[in-house]
């Protein structure tokens, strides 16, 4: 709550007319075509048990829900990465872009879990269960925009995961798309941030994934 309260007082003195969509509080609307969506601590679960794997995740999105401004900062490592529409990624001011491998087998994944919907959960760990053996790995952090990050610059090949919301996409799906990658939902429809299930990769394997994701 103090890290949003002091991310929206920050911003609206420099846009006091633009709107905020938060997870924390209710969402400000001022009829702006601009509003700012935020996440102050993704990774709560991590965060409230000491491991470093948590991050701030702020996006500009237009009047059609279109990130313009993406920015995801993981305050322990200190990296910073950020992405403006048309203009590339970065991280820490060093520009990058998704991963080059082609074949499933060469590639390390990302997903999430919901916390409370059972049946979300049963239907992700057959989804892990299709790729081991076809991946070199898949990996379960805990926190969806640092997942997106790394995806977008290459640490990861490919992410997907049910039942997120707005705050937990915005940022990272800018960082993937400036970064070359693809996003998706999960039956291969364009994207948007309020799509609760999403597929990212590097764009080389999405058509991999997207087969074992819907058998």
């Amino acid at each position: 709550l103090a890290s949003e309260k002091k991310i929206v007082s920050i911003i609206s003195k420099k846009f006091p007319d633009h709107n905020f969509l938060l997870e924390e509080q209710q969402a400000i609307k001022k009829n702006s075509d601009m509003t700012w969506v935020i996440d102050p601590l993704d990774g709560t679960t991590n965060f409230a048990h000491n491991h470093p794997f948590f991050c701030i995740s702020i996006a500009l999105v237009d009047n059609h829900n279109e990130p313009l401004l993406g920015v995801v900062y993981n305050p322990l490592s200190k990296e910073l990465f950020h992405a403006a529409k048309g203009k590339g990624a970065f991280l820490n001011n060093k520009k990058f872009f998704v991963s080059k491998n082609k074949k499933l087998i060469d590639c390390l994944l990302s997903t999430g879990f919901p916390y409370s919907n059972l049946n979300i959960m049963k239907r992700n760990v057959n989804h892990i269960k299709n790729f081991l053996g076809k991946v070199q790995g898949v990996r379960r952090d805990g926190a969806a925009a640092l997942d997106l990050a790394f995806t977008a610059c290459g640490r990861f090949d490919g992410f997907w995961e049910y039942d997120l919301k707005p705050w937990d996409v915005a940022a990272g799906k800018l960082l993937v798309d400036e970064a070359g990658g693809k996003i998706t939902t999960l039956d291969n429809k364009p994207y948007t941030i309020f799509d609760k299930a999403v597929l990212a990769s590097n764009g080389l394997i999405h058509g991999q994934m997207l087969k074992i994701l819907t058998k």
